[in-house]
């Protein structure tokens, strides 16, 4: 089938659309009922009706969107009535969801009355925070918007003029950076006179662009001032300049910008613009040039960007709408000014100059991702954007006095949106800001690999660690300039410096373990993961990362010999924590112990409890077995129990653990109540202790990918100092994370 038949039979199977309402309360018992609807929803309807405010408080209304079109000017398919929007408009709902967490309601009026349509959105202000307008034909967008936001004391926001106008402007911005030309003195030609135009040209005039210096042109050619056929709106941007076509405009101009049709722009267009020239061939679904014609046509740089994913710099709205919404709706903003959408604009050409996290570069392709020429405005999948450009929009609202709730805290407000994107942010964040409190030195023995280098720039940038890059010096600073990263990383490396004092160490270490002097100086010159464990042993560094490139046993091999377990430790054990959308577990030992016996069941429960509360998860644990208390009695159901046993008889364990149990038994509260109301357990356990590696590997697994669960991990516990080994391919994010980890573990050890 072709992209119609399967775009049908998409939006057909069952249940059809792409939207659908669901409850956030309870609703399993009479009770639960009876507050949702009659006879106790009474209560709230009276306090609202004594002050409206109280609809924020008790209502979705300040989570909630109305999307009204009337359908008369649909992207690529014109005046198709308002019936046949509603795929478009449900689109666009599914799109505040998935990027915002906005809950939408997709009107589509079928109304061509500009009154009509006015009074039937003003009429609906109760129900909503904020309105989308969308797919509204020129002119008669502009009074609608106008009129409604006069009217209406929530933000009103028409997304075909102003979301192409704020993305193509934080665009704008950086191009002009790169190029090394002010805004105020670019000569920019605009391609098309319509809603989006005309609100793109007004928006770079807010960002500093002289209004003087835009020519814009229509069907007709250049808008001049002689001209006697133009609307109040094309009027404010004619220009005192003789007639001429769309080609006589862009001669010597900086930049054009397209939002007209495609293939209007020749090659010989473009080689007659300015030095560097930037052009936003915006028309979709063929821009106006595409984009190899366009860097083809100069041998200079030429900054392309279109409103296609299949080429760099793509335009699209989504990077806007989704946030600048957000914003706006957590201020209880009574409108969407120009100091919010400028704020939206510096805010994506800032986050456009920051290393691109991997999970991004993987959505692309793993196309290079790099502030640049092809690199100026963020991906839409970036989920930074929500974090970055949602607070900047607050902030605006509140400092320009449209907002009626003040946020105290923009950091804090930061993490609660990140907390969006899923429970294992929420977790980490936990963790990544006790790090910062008092950041440590942490070796990344694998320092030459680039993932481990970006992951230093993070640390540093973010304050989260101090990080010491091990191996060649020469080679990791090239790297880090090829990236682009702008930092000064320290760096160990073993052939440039004196390593003897580690070399005496490890023979001390080891010397009774078969290894020479001459072996130990090997060791610590020709492999970083036993130079990283010494300088935590000896102190030159708190912590230590390893395993990028290894197995997961011969990256672990160096810091067992080295550094070992902890005083009250004879196990290390490795621990994953996964979360899911409501909650967290923590699951050991995944990765070092094949055939625990019960003492190392224990102590490694004992350790994934102080893990747990590390992430201020208070702990209760269960041993899981195929067996529920004693129904099952053999050997290794016996093991189980002894551990338990010996949790129950120790003074120092102060947390909930029981077993033997089965996995239901111990996540299921029903069960736990109802059939094992004896267990220690008076609540689903969050710490998941395995019998043996193999099924605390599959068990993690599976939790992982058929529950979907978000993993971080594996950390290790028991070690005397802090070390960590990560998984083969894991990305920049969980280095950063792992660091982070092992920062609050060296914390915890001062």
């Amino acid at each position: 089938m072709g992209l119609d038949d399967d775009a049908r039979e998409y939006h057909r199977e069952p249940p059809a659309g792409k939207i659908a309402i669901e409850t956030t309360k309870p609703t399993n018992t009479q009770r639960d009922l009876s507050l949702a609807y009659s006879p106790g929803v009474a209560a709230p309807c009276r306090d609202i009706d004594d002050d409206p405010t109280a609809a924020f408080e008790y209502t979705a209304k300040g989570n909630l969107v109305g999307v009204v079109s009337n359908g008369s000017a649909v992207l690529g398919l014109g005046d198709i009535g308002a019936q046949a929007s509603k795929p478009v408009m449900e689109g666009k709902g599914v799109l505040f969801k998935r990027f915002a967490d906005i809950d939408v309601f997709d009107i589509e009026l079928d109304l061509g009355d500009p009154d009509a349509f006015v009074e039937s959105v003003a009429a609906m202000e109760p129900t909503f925070g904020g309105i989308n307008l969308e797919d509204i034909k020129a002119p008669e967008c502009f009074e609608i918007e106008n009129r409604l936001g006069e009217r209406m004391d929530i933000p009103v926001f028409h997304d075909d003029q102003h979301g192409t106008a704020i993305i193509s402007g934080a665009a704008l911005l950086n191009a002009a950076d790169i190029t090394g030309k002010p805004l105020d003195e670019l000569d920019i030609v605009f391609s098309g006179a319509g809603a989006s135009a005309i609100a793109t040209a007004e928006f770079y005039v807010s960002l500093g662009v002289d209004h003087d210096s835009i020519t814009m042109c229509d069907s007709s050619g250049i808008i001049t001032t002689d001209r006697d056929d133009l609307n109040k709106y094309k009027q404010r941007f004619a220009s005192d300049v003789p007639d001429g076509d769309l080609a006589d405009a862009m001669e010597g101009a900086d930049v054009f910008v397209g939002l007209s049709v495609g293939g209007i722009v020749s090659q010989s267009m473009v080689r007659s613009m300015a030095d560097n020239p930037i052009i936003f061939a915006m028309a979709n679904p063929d821009p106006e040039i595409d984009y190899e014609s366009a860097k083809a046509a100069r041998e200079d740089d030429v900054i392309v960007a279109t409103g296609r994913s299949d080429y760099p710099n793509m335009v699209n709205n989504v990077l806007g709408f989704p946030f600048i919404f957000r914003g706006a709706l957590d201020v209880r903003a009574t409108d969407i000014n120009e100091d919010m959408k400028r704020a939206a604009a510096e805010a994506l050409a800032e986050l456009a100059r920051k290393d691109v996290p991997d999970e991004v570069v993987k959505a692309y392709g793993d196309q290079p991702l790099q502030f640049g020429p092809d690199y100026v405005i963020p991906k839409p999948l970036d989920p930074r954007v929500l974090f970055e450009v949602a607070p900047a929009v607050a902030e605006a609202a509140m400092d320009s006095g449209c907002a009626r709730t003040e946020i105290d805290d923009l950091d804090t407000y930061a993490e609660q949106l990140e907390a969006r994107l899923g429970k294992s942010r929420e977790m980490m964040r936990i963790v990544l800001n006790k790090a910062k409190s008092d950041p440590k030195r942490v070796a990344l023995s694998e320092g030459t690999d680039e993932k481990m280098i970006r992951a230093a720039y993070q640390l540093t940038e973010e304050g989260i660690a101090d990080p010491v890059l091990l191996g060649d010096e020469a080679e990791i600073r090239r790297t880090a300039d090829r990236l682009g990263l702008a930092f000064e990383p320290e760096v160990v490396d073993p052939s440039g410096r004196e390593l003897d004092a580690y070399a005496d160490q490890l023979y001390a270490l080891r010397r009774r373990k078969g290894v020479t002097r001459s072996e130990a100086a090997e060791l610590i010159e020709g492999d970083t993961n036993y130079l990283g464990s010494v300088m935590v042993e000896t102190g030159d560094a708190d912590a230590m990362l390893t395993g990028l490139t290894h197995h997961y046993p011969s990256a672990l091999r160096a810091p067992l010999q080295v550094i070992g377990t902890a005083d009250d430790a004879n196990y290390a054990a490795g621990v994953y924590l996964l979360a899911f959308k409501n909650r967290v577990v923590f699951c050991a030992d995944t990765t070092v112990n094949q055939h625990p016996d019960a003492d190392v069941l224990a102590e490694v429960t004992k350790h994934t409890a102080e893990l747990a509360r590390s992430f201020n998860v208070e702990p209760r644990a269960a041993m899981l077995s195929y067996s529920n208390f004693g129904s099952v009695r053999n050997e290794a159901t016996a093991t189980i129990r002894e551990a338990v046993s010996r949790l129950h008889g120790d003074s120092a364990v102060d947390f909930p653990i029981d077993g033997e149990m089965q996995a239901d038994t111990a996540v299921v509260e029903d069960i736990l109540s109802d059939t094992y109301e004896f267990s220690q357990l008076d609540a689903p356990a969050n710490v998941l202790i395995f019998p043996n590696l193999e099924s605390g590997n599959i068990g993690y697994k599976l939790l992982q990918r058929l529950g979907g669960a978000a993993a971080i991990g594996p950390m290790l516990v028991g070690m005397d100092k802090p070390v960590h080994v990560l998984q083969r391919g894991d990305e920049v994010k969980d280095i950063v994370n792992l660091a982070g980890v092992a920062v609050v573990d060296a914390q915890d050890s001062d």
